[in-house]
């Protein structure tokens, strides 16, 4: 099964240092994604609304690697607040690897080892919606991440 690893970086600058030493790992460029919010979204007809479109989109392909819809919508919400996205994919040891990289260089935590809801930094709790009973084929490995976040799809 694959395994990604996710990283939230207050700093887009940082990201392209994740990536390079990342990419040194082993792991294939085209396994090594990033992603930032648009500075503007093009609107394209009178019933589009792009910047919910890309957030819903995040949101369902961050579910499908296993991620609960409350760590969905942190990262959602980190990337609103002008933070970047770090994703890699590959085997268990490099995946480790690039997850231990994205922790040292300052990705943000999400949530708290303890307790039934995700701490975030950004989301206020009442707007979000339970997602214990929501089935998701894919899940977390190991317990929440310092950090950064580890899923197996």
């Amino acid at each position: 099964m694959p395994k990604t690893a996710v990283g939230l970086f207050e700093n887009p600058k940082l990201v392209d240092d994740v990536v390079r030493k990342i990419e040194a790992l082993g792991i294939p460029r085209k396994e090594v994604r990033t992603l930032e919010e648009e500075a503007s979204f093009e609107v394209t007809g009178v019933m589009s609304f792009p910047r919910l479109e890309f957030e819903d989109d995040l949101i369902r392909e961050l579910n499908k690697i296993g991620a609960t819809n409350a760590e969905a919508q942190a990262y959602v919400e980190g990337l609103r607040h002008g933070g970047a996205l770090v994703f890699a994919t590959g085997t268990d040891e490099k995946v480790q690897a690039a997850l231990d990289i994205m922790k040292q260089h300052g990705a943000l935590e999400i949530e708290k080892t303890s307790g039934a809801e995700p701490d975030l930094p950004y989301v206020v709790q009442e707007s979000m919606s339970p997602s214990r009973n929501s089935p998701v084929p894919a899940g977390r490995v190991g317990q929440p991440a310092e950090g950064a976040g580890l899923f197996v799809w």
